[in-house]
This record gives structure tokens, C-alpha cells and sequence, in this order.
């Protein structure tokens, strides 16, 4: 597989709040810590404070019970290790692309920081969103251009559902792929399901899977917690950053509220409310007053569910954690969280954007060279790349704005001359000359409609080729399931864990063999 990179800021869609920060702009300097590149990492492990990593280890040993190759976790135990991370939703059989690359940075930037600093060990993690209700965004996944949706009625944390009834879209895959069956099969639930085809996946390379919806760890929360429900302290911290933000011209990304947590149980995480002297569990009969509040987040804090602006911290709170891995929007909505770490005093994390990359299979490699359309363009809007190929391979001229110039300048003429006769000719001038000038422009259109037929097999592929790596629209990375590329090529988790560089922000191009090379 050959790669080439290329620089974000000449690819359509990245943001320039990701670019300004990997740039190192100055003004966004309160809203992270130490800068993402590979020598700040020992002032980052210099600033890392304890954490009960007793505990940790006790957690993830209970959760690779039965693991026979399972990672070596004991390890995090020891002063000298650290972790960085990376975190997404449940996926079925992992979702879209993307989440691929997330995992493949992560190992990667722990497999650089050895190298970089060899008396420390780093552990990459992917921390699993089992708490999320979100059900409607993980259902599904693409597959050679087809939806494949598990349907179920469980509601609550995803983490938690019952995968009996996944089986009812094995029929709807291109064959049994092994590994996943596996795994499903002999999971509880949908975390150990993921758990289970994360390591088969990528525990070689030592990646740990971390649940943490966990009471003991929920319990080490129970100081942020009360600082939330009790005293709604992040709101102010949050809505400080984002002054910052919005000065600077930019959007934040997630809004905190007064209570940032949901209350959960099996087959419920709703989010609490206080209202009047009351908190309230929205759409349940569930209510506390403060002190029967106060008594629950002590006595079952595994019920307490942190929203997108409490889970950072939560994460940096159990983990020995150096850096988190993230989409551009992930690691702008962090730059909105720095001050609820500064107040609880836990060191902000080193943030780095996840690889970004597409992968070109070898027709659309061959369209592309014979199109003699680069990378940049096709990142392009597909109406603005047709009307740049039209022009660059017409023989004619499909531009009549000359002749709308000269016929303004004769029509200004025309318009002295009847004016000196009469005045009110000027307004009969200026009508005539606006009805000509729209039968230009709707010449201009004929003609360009002509020419798109003369090149019709030329914008043909290029429509075939968008489709293919923007499928829907989308970028091919956030649509496109891996294992349309893996079932082709098999050693295709090894080509990226040797081709995908954690500190190279910027995008990988990847261009797939042919399948009997």
C-alpha cells in the first residue's frame, strides 16, 4: 500500500479553529495545556498526578476475566506507566472507518513515545462509551453500499444491551467473518461484545478496552459529582471558555448545564433536573431532595452518568493519562472543558487529532490519474469540481461575460443618446438592457449544458468516483464500514499500523494494491 500525505489546509472540510491550534496560535493558548507535539510529553508526565491505579488494575482485570491472551495490565500498576487514549461509541463490527484510525493512532503514538522516552511505558486505550443512550447513531453500519441495522426496543446505556438478538443481520453480510461472530457470540452484552473484537482486533498490538461503568470507579467521582449536582460548578467554567471562543470567532461546540449528569439504571439514563428544591429525573417518577440526593450519590454513584462535558474528566480522573486522540470536532469541544480541570486540579491532557486518511482503491487510483485530478480536488464540492473539469478540458469559450461588458457599455451609450431625446427613454434603455443581459446568462447555461454532454463520460467518472470515496456525501472514512477493505485485503490492519503517524497532522492518502499484487 502507498501513502501520501497532505497538508489540511489544502483539503476542503477541516475547520480553521483544528487548524489555528496544530499551527500553534497563541490566542487559544488558555484553553489546553501542554502543545501537541512529541517533546512536550515529559512536562505532561512530570505534571500528572496519581491516580488509584490499584483500583484501575483491578477493574480491567475483572473485565479480561476469561481473556487468555489478555493485555498486560498489570503494568499499569507500576509509577513509570502512563496511557493515552482515544474513546468512541459501541459500534457495530466498529462502524465507520474513522474509528479504525482512531484505535491505529493511539497504538501508534504509544509505540512513539517509547521509543522517544525508553524508561517509561505507555499503554494505549480506548475508552468505551457504554454509558451513551444514543442508539439511533451506532445501530447501523455500511457495507458495499448497503445499511445493515440491528433493530432493537432496549432503551438505556448501550453498553448493557442484551446482543441476543443480533443475529438477525448476520443473513444481511457478505459472509461469516469469523472474528466478529466470536466475539458476538460469546458476549453478555454489547460492551463485552466490543471488548471482545477490539482485542481480537488489535490486544496483540497492547490495546486495552476500558468500561467505565464501573461502581468503584464511579466512586473515585463521587468529589466531581457532588461538584456538579450539588454546587453546578461547571457551568461557569465552561461558559468562560466559551466567551473565549466566541472572541476569537469561533463556535463552541457543546453546551455544559447547571447538571451535567443523567441518572441511569438498566434501561434508563435520563438527565436530572432541579426544580424548585427538587431533582427531578426527566420522563421517570424519580425525584430526590438535596439531602436524599446527596445520600444516593454516596451510597450507588454507579448511577450517576457523566454528559459529553463531565466525561473528560472522569477519564483523566481514573486514567494515568498523557494524551487524548480525537475527530477535529472532538478536540475542539475539549478546548471548552480546560477550566473544569484547572478547578479540580487534575492536569489537562495533551490534545492530538486522530489520523485522517481515505483509502483509494486501484479504479478509482486509474480515473483519477487519467481525470488528472488531484486530492485536493476531489475534496472539493462536486458541483464547483464538474464546472473546474468542463473548463480546464472545453475547446470553447463558455464565458459571454466579454460580451456582457461590451453590452453594457453599448447599452450606457444608447442610453445618452435616447436620454438627450427624451428622459424617460433612459428607464425603456435600462429594461431592454436587463432583458438582454439575462438571455446572456441564460445562454451561458445552455452552452455550459452543451459542453457537459460533450464530456459526459469525463463527469461520469468523476460522479462515480465521488460516490465511491464520498459516499452519500459523506467522507469516505466516516461512512464506509472497514471491512469492505479488510474482506479484500487482509493484511490491511498491519499496512496502517505501519503507515498511519499519530504526529503528522495531516491527511493520509492510501492508495490500496491490487488484489492479486
Amino acid at each position: 500500500m502507498q501513502t501520501k500525505t497532505y497538508p489540511l489546509d489544502q483539503i476542503n472540510g477541516f475547520g480553521k479553529l483544528l487548524k489555528n491550534y496544530l499551527a500553534g496560535d497563541q490566542a487559544l493558548k488558555p484553553l489546553y495545556g501542554n502543545a501537541p507535539n512529541i517533546t512536550s510529553f515529559q512536562a505532561q508526565i512530570d505534571s500528572k498526578k496519581s491516580v488509584n491505579r490499584t483500583l484501575l488494575v483491578e477493574v480491567l482485570q475483572d473485565q479480561y476475566q476469561g481473556f487468555d491472551d489478555a493485555p498486560q495490565i498489570a503494568s499499569l500498576a507500576e509509577p513509570n506507566t502512563f496511557t493515552v487514549t482515544t474513546g468512541h461509541q459501541l459500534n457495530l463490527f466498529t462502524g465507520p472507518l474513522y474509528v479504525i484510525f482512531k484505535i491505529v493512532s493511539t497504538i501508534n503514538l504509544a509505540r512513539q513515545l517509547k521509543k522517544a522516552y525508553p524508561a517509561y511505558h505507555f499503554v494505549p486505550v480506548y475508552w468505551m462509551a457504554s454509558e451513551d443512550h444514543d442508539w439511533d447513531e451506532i445501530n447501523h453500519f455500511h457495507l458495499f453500499g448497503k445499511k445493515i441495522q440491528w433493530d432493537t426496543d432496549q432503551k438505556g446505556p448501550v453498553g448493557r444491551f442484551d446482543i441476543a438478538g443480533l443475529s438477525s443481520i448476520w443473513a444481511e453480510l457478505p459472509s461469516d467473518i469469523p472474528v466478529f461472530k466470536e466475539c458476538y457470540a460469546g458476549a453478555k452484552n454489547l460492551s463485552a461484545a466490543v471488548r471482545s473484537y477490539m482485542h481480537t482486533l488489535f490486544g496483540q498490538e497492547g490495546l486495552v478496552c476500558l468500561d467505565a461503568d464501573d461502581a468503584r470507579l464511579k466512586r473515585s467521582f463521587i468529589p466531581v459529582m457532588q461538584a456538579d449536582l450539588l454546587e453546578n460548578k461547571h457551568l461557569a467554567c465552561v461558559n468562560a471558555s466559551n466567551d473565549i471562543l466566541t472572541n476569537l470567532g469561533y463556535s463552541p461546540q457543546i453546551y455544559a448545564r447547571e447538571i451535567n449528569f443523567f441518572y441511569m439504571l438498566d434501561g434508563v439514563r435520563e438527565r436530572i433536573e432541579k426544580q424548585g428544591d427538587v431533582y427531578k429525573v426527566l420522563n421517570q417518577a424519580i425525584r430526590f431532595s438535596e439531602e436524599e440526593l446527596k445520600a444516593e450519590i454516596v451510597a450507588h454513584p454507579e448511577r450517576f452518568s457523566p454528559n459529553v462535558a463531565i466525561r473528560p474528566i472522569y477519564q483523566e480522573t481514573i486514567l494515568p493519562n498523557l494524551a487524548y486522540l480525537g475527530g477535529a470536532a472532538e478536540v475542539a469541544y475539549w478546548f471548552q472543558l480546560k477550566g473544569i480541570f484547572d478547578l479540580h486540579q487534575v492536569p489537562f491532557p495533551i490534545l492530538l487529532p486522530r489520523n485522517f486518511g481515505v483509502m483509494i482503491p486501484p479504479l478509482e487510483a486509474a480515473k483519477l490519474e487519467k481525470l488528472e485530478l488531484s486530492i485536493p480536488d476531489i475534496f472539493q464540492d462536486e458541483r464547483v469540481l464538474r464546472q473546474q473539469f468542463v473548463d480546464k478540458n472545453t475547446k470553447h469559450a463558455l464565458d459571454l461575460g466579454n460580451e456582457q461588458e461590451r453590452l453594457s457599455t453599448l447599452m450606457s451609450k444608447i442610453a445618452q443618446k435616447a436620454q438627450a431625446i427624451d428622459e424617460t427613454l433612459e428607464a425603456s434603455v435600462l429594461a431592454e438592457e436587463t432583458r438582454w443581459q439575462k438571455g446572456l446568462e441564460r445562454l451561458t447555461k445552455k452552452m455550459r449544458k452543451a459542453e457537459e454532454r460533450n464530456q459526459a463520460v469525463g463527469l461520469g467518472q468523476i460522479q462515480a468516483i465521488k460516490q465511491k470515496l464520498f459516499p452519500d456525501g459523506n467522507w469516505q472514512e466516516r461512512h464506509t464500514n472497514f471491512l469492505e477493505f479488510l474482506l479484500n485485503y487482509p493484511t490491511l490492519l498491519a499496512d496502517l499500523l505501519a503507515e498511519l503517524d499519530p504526529l503528522t497532522f495531516e491527511l493520509f492518502v492510501m492508495y490500496l494494491p491490487e488484489k492479486d499484487a
